[in-house]
């Protein structure tokens, strides 16, 4: 992709560092009235009326993205849906993000273009304002930091510790396709290098795929819960895997929980796939990760005005604490919940 001898490359070098971050950044329009200054000073200024929700994510090649399969357009994108997603997990509105990027001198301008073209992308979708950032060399490849700012009321914002015994547990979407994804591009990636000819067929995995190389942020979800008027009790987003953040959850808000193995959500291309693979689907439901679906819950009184939505399956119920965290399975019987999902610090 970006050692393709046939593209244009034209060193970073030829630019300077400002006339790079000109180059890059001269498309991002302002769209919001709290950002007063954006990118262009030494710092950008914001002006809020309500709470202010931050947060950062740090993205390394060979750690948390392969480019011999993940377009640069697909990580810019991704760079900034992963911030949202966690904006959007405390019931905000995301409205600001800033981009810094490092990377190698293997790396030419029209390969830091195609990552800004994803980063405009989600900026224009999620009506996003880019407001600054910064580039800088690496001597280890490319590294992508994204801090995305939102706003809340502070009526309406949602931790994790606000879950209470009897409250149900909710998930948006369904889960493990992007871990499913992963998997089959890995594969494809094995059969590409034992045979450069052999161009991959990935009509069958279109979606699972899509949800690792494009992941979208549940912004929809926040605006629906405020249109069926039901505050969550508690919420998070789902990036490392379902039972790690149930832990997180019943952690947080010193409670357990019953979570029920067929009401997890799985689309068909994922139960065919971890057939294909020999692998348990509900374990890739529990401990794949990347979906960034929301995992929240509700008072049961509020179960009337979401029972019927497509976008929500309730999962399970909230316990008192000492009854533990269990897996009621398809049998019938009851397994403690584990979370074995991915680790960055692991051994």
């Amino acid at each position: 992709m970006i050692e393709d001898k046939n593209q244009q490359r034209t060193q970073l070098s030829d630019l300077g560092e400002f006339g790079l971050i000109d180059h890059l950044t001269k498309n991002f329009k302002i769209k919001h009235k709290s950002t007063i200054k954006g990118i262009g000073d030494d710092a950008a200024v914001l002006d809020f009326k309500k709470q202010i929700v931050v947060t950062t994510d740090l993205l390394v090649e060979s750690v948390h993205f392969d480019l011999s399969y993940m377009p640069l357009k697909h990580l810019g994108y991704k760079s900034v849906i992963v911030n949202l997603s966690d904006v959007y997990a405390m019931n905000a509105e995301a409205t600001q993000v800033t981009v810094s990027i490092a990377v190698s001198n293997r790396f030419p301008l029209e390969a830091l273009e195609a990552i800004y073209a994803g980063i405009e992308t989600a900026a224009k979708i999620y009506n996003i304002d880019v407001i600054g950032g910064d580039t800088t060399s690496s001597n280890t490849g490319l590294l992508i930091s994204v801090t995305a700012i939102g706003e809340v009321d502070k009526s309406k914002s949602v931790y994790r510790n606000g879950a209470k015994p009897n409250d149900l547990l909710v998930v948006s979407g369904d889960l493990g396709a992007a871990y499913m994804g992963l998997q089959v591009l890995e594969r494809e990636k094995e059969v590409f290098k034992v045979n450069p000819n052999n161009q991959p067929d990935l009509e069958p995995y279109t979606y699972i795929v899509e949800r690792q190389l494009k992941p979208e942020a549940r912004k929809d979800v926040i605006k629906l819960l405020s249109d069926l008027e039901v505050k969550p009790t508690s919420m998070i987003d789902i990036s490392d895997g379902l039972s790690s953040e149930i832990m997180h959850l019943c952690k947080q808000s010193n409670v357990g929980c019953d979570l029920y193995e067929n009401k997890i959500p799985l689309d068909p291309q994922v139960i065919s796939t971890c057939e294909e693979f020999n692998i348990d689907s509900t374990t890739v439901a529990l401990n794949g990760g990347e979906d960034y679906e929301l995992l929240f819950t509700v008072s049961q009184d509020d179960y009337p005005k979401i029972k019927a939505n497509p976008n929500l399956s309730v999962i399970g119920f909230i316990k008192e604490e000492k009854e533990g965290l269990h897996l009621i399975t398809r049998a019938d019987t009851k397994i403690p919940l584990k979370a074995q999902g991915w680790k960055n610090f692991k051994d």
